[in-house]
């Protein structure tokens, strides 16, 4: 794993339809060796820790791949002017990573980077608030349906990160992907 880019931000107000609502999901990329503690990275929050944050999803890490499959989708939608190139963060990632993808990557597998050690734990089910960010209302679907959700991370050895950082596995028991999580709790819409 090669960390691409580091991207934190703070809760602020996203309006969806008539309501406003508070979010992190809006993350900027930031330079430099970003401290990184059990509930994540320096200067970044998370609105809802129902379903983002804590122990368990102090970060978030996102296949840059994916990028493209996202660019494509917003212009099948609509939403997309000229193309444009989406920026990191645009998903509401804290790491854009270049390397695995879900079904590479298995609850239980460590990233063992320079200067601390993040265990992958959950795969991110998308919520009406990646909709809103995306600009049109299938979004979270598109995002179950296709397996391009990336992956929850806990520190498990506080330290600083950076843009450029490379990560050895160590694997875990490599007995539940992060592909076949998602998969597992999104059956349901399948159908």
């Amino acid at each position: 794993m090669h960390i691409r880019s580091i991207n934190v931000g703070t809760a602020r107000r996203l309006r969806v339809g008539e309501r406003s609502i508070l979010t992190g999901i809006g993350k900027q990329p930031v330079q430099g060796p970003i401290p990184v503690g059990p509930l994540g990275l320096l200067g970044d929050e998370q609105a809802d820790l129902s379903v983002h944050g804590g122990l368990q999803k102090a970060v978030y890490a996102y296949p840059a791949a994916h990028y493209a499959f996202w660019q494509a989708q917003r212009r099948e939608h609509g939403v997309s002017l000229f193309d444009e190139v989406l920026p990191p963060g645009f998903v509401g990632e804290n790491l854009t990573v270049d390397g695995p993808q879900e079904h590479e990557v298995f609850v239980g597998d460590e990233w063992h980077f320079p200067h601390c050690v993040l265990r992958v734990t959950a795969p991110r089910e998308p919520c009406f608030k990646f909709n809103a960010v995306m600009g049109f209302a299938g979004a979270g679907r598109a995002m179950a349906l296709a397996g391009n959700c990336g992956y929850y991370l806990s520190v498990d050895t506080p330290g600083t990160l950076e843009a450029g950082d490379c990560a050895t596995l160590v694997p875990g028991l490599r007995s539940l992907s992060i592909a076949q999580a998602l998969a597992g709790k999104w059956a349901k819409h399948r159908r």
